[in-house]
């Protein structure tokens, strides 16, 4: 009578673990350095500077006000030329807010018809979306088109203009991240018995709220720092980056008046980074992690 062995088990040798990738602390080093240089000198130049009385501003140094004359130089700032300064706040929230408002709509419509419908007119329609980023715009053509329609030195003109200037990159935007949604989506909602209109607006626009997020504080930041397209479309009504004139002429400047009020129309962009910074850095996560 014979008596068999098992096999003893196989030992495993333990798997190879992927060695961490090694922190560069040069290259963090570097950027921060260069970020502070870029960002953090300037700012604390503007601010030191609009302290300042008049004859220690026109020494452009980083030199601390004998006297600070803050409560006196804001004063003088926003009573310029009878308060333009708040009137030119006025003018750029309604055009920030009135633009970007109608470029998130129209452009996330236009976006999901593009992506969802094919259509033999949608080789012309992208052709024309991406003249629009090509091309640059015409600016005197585009002032007798205002005239024509008698909204030139208007507001809503305006609000026009900075539609049109923007729609294109707007439209790529949400179409790429349209792109990522299954169209299952679709099917169900339109078998619930969804109309167009309620599955766009109920179904796919929720689902687009982190790239919302991103272009609207992206864009109002744009609109409300543009300078050049107010200064051709709405001559003589301010926007705030218009009010630099006054405190500028040919033969002197008020540099402390000037940096006060570049300070005050730097703190509305800067406090909605500052706000909204945690919805960005999401919003680009998620999108990164879709495509």
């Amino acid at each position: 009578m014979t008596t068999t062995t098992a096999p003893a088990p196989a030992v495993t040798a333990p798997a190879a673990t992927k060695p961490r990738p090694k922190k560069n602390y040069w290259l963090s080093a570097v950027a921060i350095v260069v970020s502070f240089v870029l960002f953090i000198v300037p700012f604390l130049f503007m601010v030191i500077n609009a302290l300042k009385n008049r004859p220690e501003a026109a020494d452009l140094s980083f030199a601390w006000p004998s006297q600070l004359q803050f409560v006196q130089n804001f004063q003088e700032v926003l009573a310029a030329r009878d308060y333009m300064l708040i009137i030119a706040f006025i003018n750029s929230a309604i055009l920030t807010v009135a633009s970007v408002a109608i470029l998130v709509v129209l452009s996330a419509m236009v976006a999901y018809i593009l992506q969802r419908r094919k259509s033999r007119w949608n080789v012309f329609i992208n052709f024309l979306v991406l003249a629009g980023l090509i091309i640059p715009p015409a600016v005197v053509p585009t002032i007798w088109v205002l005239q024509a329609l008698g909204m030139f030195r208007t507001m809503p003109g305006l609000i026009l203009v900075e539609v049109a200037f923007g729609i294109s990159f707007s439209i790529l935007l949400f179409r790429a991240f349209i792109s990522s949604i299954p169209r299952d989506i679709d099917e169900a909602a339109t078998i619930d018995g969804a109309s167009p209109t309620r599955l766009f607006f109920k179904v796919i626009f929720p689902l687009l709220r982190s790239v919302v997020i991103i272009f609207i504080v992206m864009k109002s930041v744009n609109i409300f720092n543009d300078f050049q397209t107010p200064l051709y479309f709405l001559p003589g009504d301010p926007t705030v980056q218009l009010t630099v004139y006054n405190f500028t002429s040919q033969f002197a400047t008020a540099y402390n008046l000037l940096f006060m009020n570049i300070l005050l129309i730097t703190i509305p962009p800067l406090l909605m980074f500052l706000f909204f910074n945690r919805q960005i850095v999401s919003g680009m996560t998620s999108g990164a992690i879709k495509g």
